[in-house]
């Protein structure tokens, strides 16, 4: 058997390295670590976060992965990769509804549902301290850009074929910007009541220093 090996070789040691170089390209157990940058909320400055999940939003016209990522605190973190003239991270926290009561006021945060969208948010002046643990994700205000777009959210991966017509968990998307557009306030209302509200953070790509393949 050892002549045979020698002959044909093993086949496992000869099969090529899986090469990770880009956020796209990360599958469950594959691990990133992050710039040290102080621009980054503690949830991600300096950070090492393993991938746990892969899931896909499908819109009309285009759909995108969604890689849940879990660091040392256990908190999860959502990140997705978006494309406008560059690519940017874009990373994501659910807040509960009541520290969107901490955040915002609820009359305002109420106008994000109704019609023309064109809602503008305000920071309470006292949520930064309250929440000393968002204070990075947040922006003083928020101007609305899109209203009641409607998608399918996929618990699955569909990055390499199409995902299966009517499987989706339907929801509407409402999301505002900051001025600078560096971070946004994102809300996914679901068929069944269900609401998800999400800060998020857009980064460079370089934020990502190392990424380690996994097993």
């Amino acid at each position: 058997m050892g002549f045979l090996d020698k002959l044909f070789g093993d086949k496992k040691s000869q099969a090529p390295k899986r090469v990770l170089d880009h956020p796209k390209k990360l599958n469950p157990g594959d691990m990133i670590s992050l710039d040290d940058s102080f621009a980054l909320p503690s949830q991600l400055k300096g950070q090492q976060l393993k991938v746990e999940h892969v899931s896909c939003y499908e819109y009309e016209h285009n759909r995108s992965a969604e890689w849940q990522l879990r660091g040392n605190d256990n908190l999860p973190v959502f990140m997705s990769v978006e494309t406008d003239d560059e690519e940017w991270l874009c990373f994501s926290v659910k807040v509960t509804r009541d520290k969107v009561e901490q955040l915002f006021d609820l009359d305002e945060f109420a106008e994000i549902f109704e019609e023309p969208g064109q809602a503008v948010l305000k920071l309470k002046p006292e949520a930064r301290s309250q929440l000393p643990e968002l204070a990075h994700w947040l922006a003083d205000e928020y101007h609305q850009s899109t209203f009641a777009a409607y998608g399918y959210y996929h618990q699955n991966d569909y990055r390499l074929m199409s995902p299966p017509t009517g499987r989706g968990e339907p929801f509407e998307s409402y999301r505002l910007d900051s001025a600078d557009e560096s971070r946004a306030v994102e809300i996914e209302v679901y068929e069944s009541g269900e609401t998800d509200v999400m800060l998020t953070l857009y980064r460079p790509l370089s934020d990502i220093r190392d990424f380690w393949p996994g097993a």
